[in-house]
């Protein structure tokens, strides 16, 4: 999440056409969900674009932004990550997160000593995967199933892990 409250959902890939239209990469689920949350912003927030998907495209969706007519324009903004604002977001059930939500939680294991800090949330199709920032010595991936990490508490700015044997060493 950014400084400002708005989350990461997408970022233009580039032309698509000669009128104007992006590639969108989307980090939704599903992928055209992110036309449902209202105008999306650049990461320094000084840009916003409604979005209207046009078509699928491969690996991507066609979409046209507000103000961009011409090829030009929709190519000098490859490479822009786009944002929402958190508010715009849907609920989710207890048992789920956003991964934005995950990074920066401080980890402790079951008896209480700091592990670490979420720096990121990898998914690489087997489940999403914890990259802790260990207060010394190098980062530690942890599987995020509910067996190794029994408790997530957002409020509290904490999670606890009951690492498997060997995790850690």
């Amino acid at each position: 999440m950014t400084g400002t409250g708005r989350i990461c959902v997408g970022a233009i890939a580039g032309a698509f056409g000669v009128r104007g239209e992006v590639r969108l990469k989307s980090f939704c689920v599903p992928p055209e969900a992110i036309a449902d949350y209202g105008p999306l912003w650049t990461e320094d927030g000084t840009r916003s674009f409604a979005v209207r998907l046009t078509r699928p495209v491969a690996g991507a969706l066609g979409a046209r932004l507000d103000g961009i007519a011409t090829r030009e324009a929709a190519e000098a903004l490859r490479g822009v990550r786009l944002h929402v604002d958190r508010d715009a977001l849907p609920g989710l059930p207890d048992d789920e997160f956003y991964h934005a939500d995950l990074i920066g939680l401080a980890a402790h294991d079951t008896g209480g000593a700091l592990l670490g800090h979420v720096r990121a949330v990898h998914d690489h199709g087997a489940g999403d995967l914890l990259e802790l920032a260990r207060p010394r010595g190098p980062a530690v991936l942890v599987p995020f199933t509910r067996a190794i990490v029994p408790t997530v508490d957002l409020g509290a700015g904490r999670l606890v892990i009951d690492p498997p044997e060997g995790l850690f060493e």
